[in-house]
């Protein structure tokens, strides 16, 4: 990487650390079975619809077991608002099941650990570990942090798990657990995908803005 580009790439990344102070996700949780079960349900979905979900789910539903013991039809229907309910449940349902049988009925700490739960990826098993447990093992990359990545000259890649390697290399490992949240709030609220706000955007001025056509 050049130095040039090197050096724009931190200035971004140090102007946005600043405006977004102490970021968090904007899923509602009280402990990371809670946070494991709402970020596999805002898998396409908006965490606003998710939490008015879960408000009431995280009532019925407080332990593992109970979801492992979960009626699939009714869970489906609980979830549905979310979009992919049928699947989101059985995912849920089953690593609930694999929860109990493997890990005492409590959500694992580890990245491969989390990783063999059915529905979990490596954004999702980052977000428990860093929102759940203080753990940082990785950058989860979603929607907005694959977006983001391209538009600010972060990364060339398409691939999750290749974006995240190229975060990891170019970002020190102390704010690894404050990025994620940082463009995720960045890209909901100023750099969205249709018409980002480059007029309200705190780094417009050195941002490469790869890829984007329009803005306001």
């Amino acid at each position: 990487m050049k130095m040039k580009h090197k050096e724009r790439l931190e200035d971004i990344l140090a102007i946005l650390k600043k405006h977004y102070r102490n970021p968090q996700t904007e899923l509602s949780h009280s402990n990371p079975l809670q946070l494991l079960v709402a970020t596999m349900l805002s898998a396409q979905c908006t965490d606003k619809r998710v939490n008015a979900v879960t408000k009431e789910l995280f009532k019925k539903y407080k332990t593992a077991e109970d979801y492992a013991k979960a009626d699939l039809k009714k869970l489906e229907q609980e979830i549905k608002s979310t979009g992919f309910y049928r699947n989101k449940a059985k995912n849920i349902k089953n690593a609930a099941q694999k929860i109990l049988k493997d890990y005492e009925g409590k959500v694992p700490k580890t990245m491969a650990e989390l990783l063999t739960l059915p529905g979990v990826a490596r954004k999702t098993a980052n977000i428990v570990l860093t929102a759940g447990y203080g753990i940082v093992e990785g950058i989860a990359v979603d929607t907005h942090v694959k977006r983001l990545s391209y538009r600010l000259g972060f990364t060339e890649n398409a691939n999750p798990d290749k974006i995240e390697q190229d975060l990891m290399k170019l970002i020190p490992k102390k704010d690894w657990s404050a990025v994620n949240m940082t463009l995720v709030l960045h890209g909901r609220y100023v750099c969205q995908a249709k018409k980002p706000k480059c007029s309200e955007c705190v780094v417009d001025k050195i941002c490469p803005k790869i890829g984007v056509v329009t803005g306001t």
